[in-house]
């Protein structure tokens, strides 16, 4: 396995602490969005795209996704430890997906679409999984729509957000030699 530069870890290390902020503040709201507006918790939850989607569109390089969404979800653990488990089994998951639609591309396909179809699959799969696993299906038909579409959209959402601060970084030469 090729080793992985100094550069590179410590790049994915500032966007994992400043997304796991992010995730970690998204965790705190949780409680919260489920007690009050439970078809909205896909939306909260596509926010955890982020570190990944960031650190693809700066580094464009094997296993970034992976290494900043672990980062993000020591972070967001320190926000709420009772929550490790789900913080860490949503990075690998998510930062898994982000790097096997990378991997399908063989990591040269780097524009736009390849992000936004990463993030529809997450969204998809978040949208079934927590359909079933929140019983949301005792919830009234419109809060069961909305919350499929805001499941759905908001990882799409969350992506873009994710590469216009990807793509700032690069400009800012983040990714530069």
């Amino acid at each position: 396995m090729a080793r992985i530069p100094t550069r590179v870890l410590l790049v994915c290390a500032a966007v994992g602490v400043a997304t796991g902020i992010i995730g970690g503040v998204a965790g705190l709201l949780t409680p919260v969005v489920l007690a009050t507006v439970p078809f909205a918790y896909g939306l909260l939850l596509g926010s955890h795209v982020l570190p990944g989607i960031i650190a693809q569109e700066v580094l464009r390089r094997p296993l970034v996704a992976l290494i900043s969404h672990l980062v993000a979800a020591l972070v967001a653990s320190a926000f709420n430890p009772a929550w490790a488990g789900r913080f860490f089994g949503t990075a690998l998951l998510f930062g898994a997906i982000q790097e096997g639609v990378a991997a399908l591309t063989r990591y040269r396909a780097w524009g736009p679409w390849r992000f936004f179809i990463s993030g529809g699959v997450i969204g998809v799969l978040v949208a079934v999984v927590v359909f079933f696993a929140a019983h949301l299906s005792t919830l009234a038909l419109w809060a069961q729509i909305a919350y499929l579409i805001l499941s759905v959209l908001g990882p799409v959402a969350w992506t873009a957000v994710a590469l216009g601060i990807g793509v700032s970084l690069r400009r800012a030469g983040v990714a530069r030699r």
